[in-house]
């Protein structure tokens, strides 16, 4: 039967779900609060020539994203070019720098020449990656988690051992690797998932193969390309997107949602997906009817915040790749001001993304596109005296890196984005950035569900709930819910 159903929100999971329940015959509406779709993965064009990506920036985990592309008959290349990075990415340690090569045996060798023996370790830990990597990204991550009995599948028990879930990310790591330099490496790409390595199961070493093994890559116009890929995608599929619509309530009767009200006008649906932020979708429900309490959220742990600088520079940047990991002070000491302390770090980590070294069009000629980015704990205090204090300090280093000097006088566009404005733009509880943690306890059924238990034809996809944060699995979140919506066979009473 044809339901008339709304999104709220058109991040990568509330794209992903329009387009797959759109292409079953679904009238669907989706409503972004801003005047850009796409959710963190907004970009902007200043006066003055520069375009940034607001978010995501890592192309990883190219298969995931072509999968939902295949699902509906063309693919990524219909819409935006890929080139893969080389070197992948570069990071700075007090002692040096160290690139990671875009081919496996390059990047091989790279670890013989550290440490002694580490290119076979290598080997056997991507392939155990590898393994992981399928069964999790391929079956694991794609249920609902509405309840344990889901993952009783002959392929997860034959693989449930090798897939670790109960061993810490951090004793994996240090099983193969004991330079400070590979160990810091195999560690970083778990900072995605929002916890510290030692807080994370080993088996995500598959992200290690979703990067490292699949490469790095970049959509050539910034990865907002992706975003109105998808956008594209949905419309085809027959999706409404509405922009500046902001949604202030969900409207119950008879414990069913009957409708929203969008800019103060009340709309109807047989169905509702909230790709909002699942904290605030609860806010605009009375509390009989939420999931969870207050109380809850604030025994989650959560990923972390984030304080960004969009920089545009009036000259080329020397010795910058497309992606660099300042790495010189202590990660433990980082991710326990995260998680623990909860506060503005002492010796911070910090990551820059320059794409104008690899697309001159995203930065007037002769020019640099530069975004900085620097975890934070979340709901911490947010002021410009904060921030500017935190940009000195990774100018200071960026110089260091490059031999560059006065480089705030060269910069002729800055914007400065952190705590507050990810409040304010997206409605993220404390500010997070990244959504839940994927922590063990934070890990499928556990993770908060994506129906609600009160009202039947109300859901909720996107990174506070299965599978977790990043774009890969925001999408699959996304197909996720469709999925429960597309199966049903008349509308929930």
């Amino acid at each position: 039967m044809k339901k008339k159903i709304a999104i709220i929100g058109s991040g990568f999971s509330g794209i992903s779900s329009a387009a797959y329940t759109a292409a079953a015959g679904h009238e669907v509406h989706i409503f972004e609060k801003n005047d850009i779709a796409g959710g963190r993965a907004r970009q902007f064009t200043t006066a003055n020539g520069y375009t940034f990506d607001m978010g995501p920036s890592w192309y990883w985990m190219p298969d995931i994203i072509e999968d939902f592309f295949r699902d509906f008959g063309t693919s990524p290349e219909h819409f935006y070019k890929l080139v893969s990075l080389d070197p992948q990415f570069e990071m700075i340690f007090n002692d040096g720098l160290m690139a990671i090569p875009e081919k496996y045996e390059d990047m091989r060798r790279v670890f013989e020449d550290l440490e002694e023996g580490a290119g076979p370790k290598l080997d056997k830990f991507m392939e155990e990656a590898r393994i992981k990597y399928e069964v999790g990204m391929r079956d694991f991550v794609n249920k609902p988690c509405l309840s344990w009995l889901e993952f009783f599948s002959p392929k997860i028990a034959r693989n449930a051992l090798k897939l670790d879930l109960l061993t810490s990310f951090r004793n994996h790591v240090r099983h193969y690797f004991k330079h400070p330099k590979l160990v810091a490496l195999m560690e970083f790409p778990v900072l995605f998932l929002g916890a510290a390595p030692a807080d994370i199961p080993a088996m995500y070493s598959l992200m290690n193969y979703g990067g490292y093994g699949l490469g790095t890559w970049y959509p050539m116009g910034g990865f907002y390309k992706v975003s109105e890929a998808m956008i594209a995608v949905a419309q085809k599929q027959g999706a409404q997107l509405h922009l500046r619509a902001h949604v202030s309530e969900i409207n119950i009767r008879d414990d069913k949602a009957v409708s929203l009200t969008v800019n103060g006008n009340e709309i109807c649906f047989d169905t509702v997906i909230a790709s909002s932020d699942y904290h605030h979708t609860e806010t605009l429900l009375d509390k009989k009817y939420r999931n969870y309490t207050e109380n809850y959220w604030q025994n989650r742990v959560f990923a972390p915040s984030c304080l960004i600088y969009y920089l545009g520079f009036n000259t080329r940047i020397p010795g910058l790749k497309h992606h660099t990991l300042f790495f010189e002070n202590d990660l433990d000491l980082h991710a326990h001001e995260i998680y623990r302390d909860k506060k503005w770090p002492s010796k911070p980590l910090f990551y820059a993304c320059c794409p104008s070294k690899t697309d001159p069009g995203v930065a007037p000629e002769g020019h640099e596109n530069l975004f900085l980015l620097m975890p934070l704990a979340t709901g911490i205090a947010d002021n410009e005296t904060l921030r500017e204090q935190y940009f000195e300090e990774m100018i200071s280093r960026l110089e260091r890196h490059t031999g560059m000097t006065a480089m705030a006088s060269r910069i002729d566009y800055k914007r400065s984005y952190c705590i507050k404005d990810f409040i304010a733009d997206y409605n993220a509880y404390q500010g997070n950035a990244y959504g839940l943690a994927n922590t063990l306890k934070q890990t499928a059924v556990l993770k908060p569900s994506i129906r609600n238990r009160k009202i039947k034809n109300l859901y909720y996809t996107g990174q506070l709930t299965v599978p977790g944060p990043g774009v890969p699995p925001s999408i699959i979140s996304g197909k996720i819910v469709a999925a429960e919506i597309n199966q049903l066979k008349h509308v929930p009473v």
